[in-house]
C-alpha cells in the first residue's frame, strides 16, 4: 500500500479495446445489435467474404433429374398381351349378343351351318338378305327333341323347326318359322 503523496487519477478506459488509448475509435453501434452482422453500416462488405454473393454465380447449380427408367422388354410385351386379351373378351362378347340366346320373338335368324347339331343361330335385321327363319315363341327351360315339338305346338301352332339351346347356363327352347320376304 502507498501512503502519502499526491492522489494519482487515471482517465476511465475508453469504450472498446482498452489498449487502443490514444487511437480514433470506431463507431459505435446502438446496445442490443450484432456488431458481425453483416451489411450493417459502418462495416462494409467485402467481395470474397463470408455471406457475400460472388458476381457471376448467384446460385448453386441444379443437379440434373434422374433419367426417367425405359420400359423394359417384359413390361411390353406383358401390356401388348392385356390389349390383346381385353379386344378378344369384347369382340366374344359383341360376337355373343347376336347369337340365338339373344334372340326374341318376332327376331330374324340365318342359319350360319348346315349342321343339324350345331346351326349357329344368329339374329339379324329382317331387312338383311339373309334372314331365314322367324323367331315365333322363345321358351325358357330344357326340353329333349319330343318334349320341344310338343312345347312349340303349345306356344306357336304354325311353327315348322324346334331349336334347343342348354349348358351354356342359360337353357331355352325357340320355336322357328321360315321367313317370307
Amino acid at each position: 500500500m502507498f501512503s502519502g503523496g499526491p492522489p494519482v487519477t487515471t482517465p476511465p478506459p475508453p469504450q472498446g479495446n482498452p489498449f487502443a488509448q490514444g487511437q480514433p475509435q470506431a463507431p459505435q453501434q446502438p446496445h442490443g445489435q450484432n456488431p458481425f452482422a453483416q451489411g450493417q453500416p459502418g462495416f462494409p462488405q467485402q467481395p470474397g467474404q463470408p455471406g457475400y454473393p460472388q458476381q457471376g454465380a448467384p446460385y448453386a447449380p441444379v443437379p440434373p433429374q434422374p433419367a426417367r427408367r425405359k420400359p423394359s422388354f417384359k413390361t411390353i410385351k406383358n401390356i401388348v398381351i392385356a390389349v390383346i386379351v381385353v379386344c378378344v373378351a369384347v369382340g366374344g362378347y359383341i360376337a355373343s349378343r347376336d347369337d340365338a340366346t339373344s334372340a326374341a320373338v318376332g327376331d330374324c335368324m340365318h342359319r350360319g351351318s348346315s349342321s343339324d347339331s350345331d346351326p349357329d343361330l344368329e339374329v339379324v335385321d329382317c331387312g338383311d338378305s339373309k334372314a331365314q327363319y322367324v323367331v315365333l315363341a322363345k321358351v325358357e327351360g330344357s326340353y329333349s327333341a319330343l318334349t320341344a315339338e310338343s312345347k312349340c305346338s303349345e306356344e306357336a301352332k304354325d311353327f315348322q323347326y324346334s331349336y334347343t339351346e342348354s349348358g351354356s347356363g342359360s337353357d331355352f327352347l325357340l320355336c322357328l318359322k321360315d321367313y317370307k320376304k
